[in-house]
């Protein structure tokens, strides 16, 4: 198993490093150009198309969901502990700097997302019964019809089956279970069976289900944690300006509070805000077209600017939130963090010191336990599904049960077992998944410069969706 951590841990480096930086913010910026800054342009008609009629209710579609429920489902899944968790490793690793560095990920990813969310409705399919099939295989097969395209969307395909719907469910379980075993004394195991019992009910229901549960968990489990961050800011007001002065300072000096030399430290922030902002906003990973792709609207476009708010708010809201709670508490005013690691701190329980060096221990431990739980669970709901349509498209339905089974029971593992292996295949996985999907992306570009100008071909669509696979 050391081993084995050690080899993932290597791949990552590189992928994280170099590869994944230099195609992730390459991509950003391409879209950001072509688009003539879409993020910055369409942010209003994003907003307004999300909260101008908002609804927890979205209703049963004939087919596929409304375009708040395809936002809900996909915010679900970029919600989770990323946010916390992985916002605090981010910050231990990389330094309070590291957070700006995931700001402008988000930024670029914006523009990426939007490019995701068109390309998922031009190529999305249509069958007979109704059945709405979409994502990165659909739009990479359309860049590259030939058997290259194929290759790209299989390997596409297996890298998010193994990802999300089964390292990443562990992840999230795993991260559940410890906060509730720190929080109420209860076995992480009996957290685990609970845990995958209410997703297993919930699964049997399809996309409509996980879309109804999404439209309501997302709204409420964003309200309760800004507003616990809001609280605890509030009594740490003072410390305000210093935590956003180390953001900004320790984005391009943090050699000073991470140690090393300049150059590998700055490294170590940049990777850490390109991985962990991955994880967290899955902009460019290929993860929440498959959300986007079912929504029920007039052009690619008006889910492209919806999309784009989901990045927003995951990022600059809920993820931003987990930054200021934790350097305010554990970094700024001479905290236990000032001057670098500290014993007994790790990115599981960083989030849990920091809610409690001001509510308290008792308080602390069960709003950040409850919060995750709702983040966590939200993201299993809504991974698994993204992991059962790719194994509809490798082997079809008949894939289904056993993949659902096999799910369930890596939720319940993930509760019980250390995290260290599954957090570096997961990131592992994640990175793998942006390769074709980057690439078809790139390719298929000037169909998103069209939607970005107002020339979507809506009869193109019309005709694609038609189509059976």
């Amino acid at each position: 198993m050391e081993t084995l951590l050690s080899i993932v841990q290597t791949v990552n480096s590189y992928l994280s490093d170099y590869v994944l930086m230099i195609l992730l913010l390459g991509t950003g910026l391409i879209f950001t150009i072509k688009t003539k800054f879409v993020q910055v342009r369409y942010l209003g008609e994003g907003f307004k198309a999300v909260f101008g009629k908002f609804s927890m209710n979205g209703g049963k579609q004939e087919n596929g969901i409304s375009s708040f429920q395809a936002l809900a489902t996909a915010i679900a899944a970029q919600v989770g502990t990323g946010n916390i968790i992985g916002a605090c490793g981010a910050i231990l690793i990389g330094g309070p700097g590291a957070i700006f560095w995931m700001w402008i990920i988000a930024f670029f990813g914006m523009a990426t997302i939007y490019a995701e969310a068109v390309l998922a409705q031009k190529t999305r399919i249509v069958q007979d019964d109704g059945t709405v099939l979409g994502g990165p295989v659909y739009y990479i097969k359309r860049a590259f019809p030939n058997k290259f395209g194929k290759f790209l969307a299989a390997f596409f395909s297996v890298a998010i089956i193994l990802s999300l719907g089964f390292m990443g469910v562990m992840v999230q379980s795993n991260s559940i279970g410890a906060t509730f075993s720190t929080a109420f004394g209860v076995p992480s195991w009996v957290v685990g069976i609970i845990v995958a019992a209410v997703a297993a009910f919930i699964f049997i229901g399809g996309i409509q289900r996980i879309a109804s549960v999404a439209e309501k968990i997302v709204p409420i489990m964003a309200f309760l944690y800004i507003i616990g961050g809001l609280i605890l800011l509030v009594m740490r007001a003072k410390y305000i300006p210093e935590t956003i002065g180390m953001i900004f300072k320790y984005a391009f000096a943090p050699q000073s509070i991470i140690g090393g030399g300049i150059g590998y430290a700055l490294k170590t922030a940049i990777s850490q805000g390109a991985k962990r902002g991955l994880f967290s906003n899955e902009a460019g990973m290929g993860s929440t077209p498959h959300a986007h792709a079912m929504a029920n609207v007039k052009k690619p476009h008006d889910q492209g600017v919806v999309a784009m708010i989901g990045v927003f708010i995951d990022t600059f809201v809920v993820l931003t939130m987990t930054a200021l709670v934790v350097i305010s508490t554990l970094y700024a005013g001479d905290g236990i963090l000032a001057h670098g690691a500290a014993e007994g701190v790790d990115k599981t329980n960083m989030g849990q010191l920091a809610f409690s060096s001001v509510f308290g221990s008792s308080i602390g431990n069960i709003f950040v336990a409850v919060c995750l739980a709702f983040f966590a669970f939200s993201t299993i709901l809504s991974w698994n599904f993204f992991g059962k349509l790719n194994i509809i498209y490798l082997f079809g339905k008949k894939g289904v049960l056993p993949y659902s089974a096999l799910a369930i029971v890596f939720i319940f593992l993930g509760s019980c077992l250390s995290n260290d292996l599954v957090w570096e295949l997961q990131d592992m996985f994640n990175q793998l998944m942006v390769l074709p999907n980057a690439i078809a992306l790139i390719a298929l570009s000037g169909l998103v410069a069209a939607s970005a100008k107002g020339e979507d071909n809506v009869e193109e669509k019309l005709e694609i969706n038609q189509k059976a696979d």
